[in-house]
């Protein structure tokens, strides 16, 4: 059986390569601590040497639309392509293809049906900047095969928070059951407070900063029963019109499980607030 050997969860900020990569004098002022902050990061995801990555993210409209928005999906191509045009416009995020596993991928995608979770497949799926960005900021080589995930953040109905929590148990097992002597890192991204397009969009914090803290306790903490106490869709969206990527988060705990975070991080960029965790699991050193 496969070694689930850690969960990592993270904000997926699209201009972090451009930010940390520009000439100085065009740098933001949090420019070197943010690359050192995902530097340590990135060290929490090598020491565990995985062969495989799950990676789940949210299609920002590039490719899933109204007419047929999918609450989950599982990608299972041999390759997929990555980042599209106006990703490369907007962030200056490169072109990327990435390598599947569809043995994995078509395995997982019968233990979440069997676990009775209806996921959509997709042959022929592109990637965007929700995988595109851990990519860039966790395995920068691009050397190791994926899983690709995608939920639904951003088209109501969504499901409930508990939902998304058991939906991160269902992707647990069906790593641990997969029958190969293989290590599988598990990486989600998602948000906290966010605004897009909205009056509290670029403000010299996220917008609920309130939020922001006490989230970043709960995921520190594993502390699943107040966050499904305390968050629904409705107080999501006073917290900003595109914090729903929180459930993203949530999804992360049922991988991890109940535990205290072996790693904890986060980075205020006046605007959003950045978050970083990992949660070493089976087969793992700490």
């Amino acid at each position: 059986m496969a070694n689930l050997v850690a969960a990592l969860a993270s904000t997926h900020h699209p201009f972090y390569l451009k930010a940390t990569t520009s000439p100085p004098e065009q740098r933001i002022p949090q420019a070197q601590v943010w690359k050192e902050k995902i530097e340590q990061y990135r060290e929490t995801l090598t020491h565990t040497k995985p062969d495989v990555l799950v990676m789940v993210g949210s299609d920002h409209f590039h490719q899933l639309f109204l007419d047929n928005y999918p609450q989950f999906l599982i990608g299972r191509a041999p390759a997929y392509d990555a980042t599209f045009y106006n990703e490369e416009r907007e962030f200056g995020l490169p072109k990327y293809q990435l390598q599947g596993d569809e043995a994995m991928s078509r395995f997982m995608h019968q233990s979440l049906l069997d676990q009775d979770f209806d996921v959509a497949f997709s042959n022929e799926l592109k990637i965007d900047h929700s995988i595109v960005c851990p990519i860039i900021t966790l395995r920068p080589d691009n050397d190791l095969p994926v899983v690709p995930i995608y939920t639904n953040i951003f088209a109501p109905p969504l499901p409930s928070p508990k939902r998304f929590y058991d939906f991160g148990r269902a992707i647990r097992k069906a790593v641990m059951d997969y029958p190969a002597d293989i290590r599988v890192a598990v990486i989600g991204t998602g948000h906290l407070s966010l605004e897009l397009g909205g009056p509290r969009q670029f403000m010299e914090t996220g917008p609920d900063p309130v939020f922001d803290r006490q989230a970043i306790n709960w995921l520190r903490n594993g502390d699943i029963e107040s966050i499904l106490a305390n968050v629904t869709h409705k107080s999501l969206q006073q917290n900003g019109n595109a914090t729903h990527g929180f459930l993203n988060f949530v999804l992360m705990l049922g991988v991890a499980g109940q535990q205290v975070a072996d790693h904890a991080d986060s980075l205020d960029l006046f605007h959003t607030m950045e978050a970083y965790f990992t949660w070493y699991l089976e087969g793992s050193q700490r």
